[in-house]
């Protein structure tokens, strides 16, 4: 699972919305095949920028840069109570954000990763900084336990969308359970507006609508302590939200 991007074209990512009651969403994400066709998918991708973004690499700097605003008042050198010791980076694909946003601030940073080709190209792609990077586990997050108390901020951005509810509920309570003292839970996601799911087919990932989200927070136990839209992304992008959890 990837670092992915998803378009609000549906010609760009072949989706499919549910009906009024969104059972036939519900219904393909509970089959098995939910997980490993997504695994499927990543493993056909190439390990590039390009492929991680879906073909969508010249937002990265606006990206990374949006996060990094986010970041750093979090952070003890921008006034907040979290330290920059060690960083977790979720569906960390070939380390862009390893590499881009969190290195150049973290002193150490460990990687997950549901592709083992993309984890055998990350050290490669980080490059000089690379043995910085502690761990580099392969492995879906439905299946990842976080060490506990090792980690100041577990970033999770464009991995989500491949981790049913209840999964996601169970893998946020894990990482609470990873953090360090006044660490934070770092989400950046699309979403869609009203009520609906958003199923892609290509992926098999499904984009929920921002209150989805917000609710899936609460049933973790979560509080959002600071909430932003990402700016400057392309108007055929959905729109992407970025939380600060504890």
């Amino acid at each position: 699972m990837a670092d992915g991007q998803k378009s609000g074209s549906g010609e760009a990512v072949s989706a499919t919305q549910a009906d009024e009651s969104n059972d036939d969403v519900w219904n393909i994400i509970e089959d098995e095949r939910f997980y490993t066709d997504a695994k499927g998918y990543w493993d056909s991708v190439n390990a590039t920028v390009d492929g991680m973004l879906g073909g969508f690499a010249k937002i990265s700097p606006t990206d990374i840069n949006g996060s990094r605003a986010f970041l750093r008042p979090l952070l003890k050198i921008g006034g907040g109570k979290t330290t920059a010791k060690r960083a977790l980076d979720c569906g960390a694909g070939i380390g862009r954000i390893t590499k881009r946003l969190l290195l150049p601030v973290f002193q150490t940073v460990d990687m997950v990763e549901l592709s083992q080709k993309f984890c055998d190209a990350a050290r490669d792609f980080i490059g000089r900084d690379a043995d910085r990077v502690e761990y580099i586990t392969c492995c879906g997050l439905q299946d990842f336990t976080p060490e506990p108390g090792r980690y100041d901020v577990i970033w999770c951005q464009w991995v989500l969308s491949h981790l049913r509810d209840d999964d996601l509920v169970a893998f946020f309570n894990r990482c609470k359970a990873g953090l360090a003292e006044n660490g934070v839970i770092v989400v950046k996601e699309n979403t869609v507006m009203g009520d609906e799911i958003l199923f892609d087919e290509t992926d098999s990932s499904f984009t929920r609508p921002k209150e989805h989200m917000v609710r899936l927070f609460e049933r973790s136990g979560l509080q959002i302590l600071r909430a932003e839209k990402q700016k400057g992304f392309p108007k055929d992008i959905l729109a992407v939200y970025m939380y600060a959890l504890q």
